[in-house]
């Protein structure tokens, strides 16, 4: 009996060893009985039946994360290369979900290859409507048409997406230099819009100055020949009131008034001398011309006096 008892007793003990189980927090274990789904182990110390009960799958309930990079051909045959990244996770940790998760695929590697073959399909399905003129901007809407079509297959497989991002959109290098040559161009064509309508501006704006300018000349011009007239017209009557006044004092006095053109007469040589600058005035001299003159300023003087008495 002592010797039974010794012998179960480390079998017992190994028994106990080989059932305890470990499962490392982030993780589930799936197990199986003779090749059959029997439960879902949680983090932490589980106990199993030793031998009988194996584990199957451990499956991670983190986020994972898996960068992709494939090739696509728009709809005028313009090859555009693609870098994603897929961001997804176990969908939950309920039983039915984690028993989708271990049994859907053979291995992690297919259910990988199944993942990047999605994807790429999906992409490569919307490029193939698009033009390559339009692929940099529909960067959000190819990323939305994907996530709709990958998130449907996902979640039947267990898993849930939870983003995806396209890094990287890029094109052959003959293709990025026609691309290249096509936007020099239109920034060429956009600057010499530019500067034409810059030049103009800058025409108008110059005429409109010019034209200003000359408006403003003319109106400057208008009212200095009108304060000129103004001017010699009120010297005019001045000295018309003058020669008036000086005449009918003459003729209170009975002097001959003539005395005051030969006083104008000479008056006026004398300003000629002083102010002429050198100036060269020819000026009949003669007895003839003087009286010539004289007679002139008289006949004028006359005028004067008669329109002074008709406004008075």
């Amino acid at each position: 009996m002592d010797i039974l008892s010794g012998f179960l007793l480390p079998i017992l003990l190994v028994l106990v060893l080989l059932g305890i189980l470990t499962v490392r927090q982030g993780t589930v274990a799936v197990t199986t009985i003779f090749g059959k789904y029997n439960r879902t182990l949680h983090p932490g110390l589980n106990f199993r039946i030793p031998i009988i009960e194996t584990v199957f799958k451990r499956i991670s309930i983190q986020n994972r994360a898996v960068e992709l990079t494939f090739q696509a051909v728009t709809v005028d045959q313009a090859n555009v290369h693609f870098t994603s990244l897929l961001l997804f996770a176990v969908m939950d940790n309920q039983e039915e979900t984690i028993k989708r998760v271990a049994f859907k695929f053979v291995s992690d590697r297919d259910f990988m290859a199944s993942l990047s073959r999605t994807v790429e399909g999906s992409i490569r399905a919307y490029v193939a409507t698009k033009r390559q003129a339009e692929i940099l901007g529909l960067r959000r809407e190819i990323t939305d048409a994907v996530k709709t079509n990958v998130d449907h297959m996902l979640e039947d497989w267990g898993f849930h997406l939870l983003d995806l991002q396209i890094n990287d959109i890029t094109f052959d290098d003959e293709v990025l230099r026609s691309m290249s040559k096509v936007v020099a161009s239109n920034n060429l064509k956009a600057a010499a819009e530019n500067e034409g309508q810059a030049l103009l501006i800058t025409k108008t704006k110059g005429a409109e100055a010019e034209g200003n300018a000359i408006k403003i000349a003319a109106e400057a011009e208008r009212e200095a020949a009108r304060m000129r007239g103004q001017a010699v017209a009120l010297f005019r009557e001045e000295v018309a009131k003058g020669m008036s006044q000086a005449a009918k004092e003459m003729r209170d006095a009975q002097l001959d008034t003539s005395v005051i053109l030969f006083s104008m007469w000479t008056e006026a040589l004398k300003n000629f001398t002083e102010h002429g600058k050198g100036n060269v005035i020819f000026l009949d001299g003669s007895a003839e011309g003087m009286q010539k003159t004289l007679k002139e300023l008289m006949a004028l003087s006359q005028l004067d006096v008669l329109g002074g008495g008709k406004k008075g």
